[in-house]
């Protein structure tokens, strides 16, 4: 009978930096093993998985809100089918940001996964920033990640005062039960040992909370050659998101989307984009812009999130710009 695949949970709010940390886990992985990754966004395009498919692991998208949605049945066929594909020797699942723990761990600590799973430590990154705003302090799916977590995780902390980093220790050091460890750390840099152990299956402070409700297209996204330009929404958690799928052979003015994507109302904005200078994967959070070179795919992708209501038809206009094409 094959061994329990040790499976981590890497948690956090919006923007924190999960997908790097995720990309980093995957540069030092052992050569010798076959590592997977479930990842799951809030909208409805999916493109951290474009940006993890450059580590050569087996990575399986659940895009358009919380994973855990449907009685858990979405997670599940990803799940099952991430396994039977790659069967590998570690597992990370990557929830979106706007998600709530309890029912992706009730399911993967279910009867139906006890053999097949072994969950590890359960780890949580916390921007130290973002203590500073009731808005984010206030929010149960932020404060249920935290008390789930095992390891607590502060990063970005190149970009923290020294205030907040004292600020966030003593914040840590308070929550109750006590965390099994605190670190600090930065772009997204996690040592592989803190996924070794096991979890100590934490309790969250409000497991009934997940009550959002997401648009969902019941039809899978027409093939990109059909319909070269898709766009989609997605609404939930007090949160809207806007993204699209773009032929690869519409090329984007990478100046344009650079401007579009440092708007002050959008909380997040990222893509992987054919630009003429080639491909590009772009990440906007907290207003702090990352550009770097990225790997051809199989059609552009973009998406905003912001938390108030955006106009999608008025963001598709410069959009559409950005790739030459006529305002529609």
């Amino acid at each position: 009978m094959a061994q329990p695949i040790p499976t981590s949970l890497i948690l956090g709010f919006l923007g924190v930096g999960k997908t790097t940390a995720i990309l980093d886990l995957l540069k030092n992985k052992p050569e010798n093993e076959v590592w997977a990754v479930l990842v799951n966004e809030f909208g409805e395009v999916g493109i951290d998985g474009a940006m993890l498919q450059t580590e050569g692991a087996f990575i399986k998208e659940i895009p358009g809100g919380c994973m855990c949605c449907v009685a858990g049945l979405p997670m599940q066929i990803g799940l099952n089918q991430l396994i039977h594909k790659a069967k590998p020797d570690r597992l990370l699942i990557e929830p979106t940001g706007l998600g709530h723990p309890s029912q992706i761990l009730d399911t993967l600590t279910s009867e139906h996964y006890q053999d097949v799973l072994s969950m590890g430590p359960v780890i949580c990154l916390v921007n130290p920033r973002r203590l500073e705003e009731p808005k984010v302090l206030g929010n149960v799916q932020f404060r249920d990640q935290v008390a789930a977590a095992d390891i607590l995780v502060a990063n970005k902390t190149d970009l923290c005062t020294p205030e907040q980093l004292a600020h966030f220790d003593n914040w840590a050091a308070q929550l109750e039960p006590a965390k099994r460890a605190i670190h600090h750390t930065r772009f997204g840099q996690l040592a592989p040992g803190w996924l070794d152990g096991q979890s100590d299956a934490l309790p969250v402070t409000n497991p009934d909370a997940h009550h959002h409700h997401h648009h969902k297209n019941s039809a899978p996204a027409p093939a990109i050659d059909d319909e070269p330009w898709q766009q989609m929404t997605n609404q939930g958690q007090g949160h809207f998101s806007v993204g699209w799928r773009i032929h690869p052979e519409l090329i984007l003015d990478e100046n344009a989307l650079l401007v579009m994507a440092m708007d002050s109302a959008f909380v997040r904005f990222k893509a992987v984009v054919h630009t003429v200078d080639g491909w590009r994967a772009i990440n906007v959070v907290d207003g702090a812009l990352t550009v770097i070179q990225g790997e051809p795919q199989a059609y552009s992708r973009a998406e905003i999130i912001a938390s108030d209501q955006i106009d999608a038809r008025e963001l598709d206009a410069r959009m559409r710009a950005a790739a030459g094409l006529d305002p529609r």
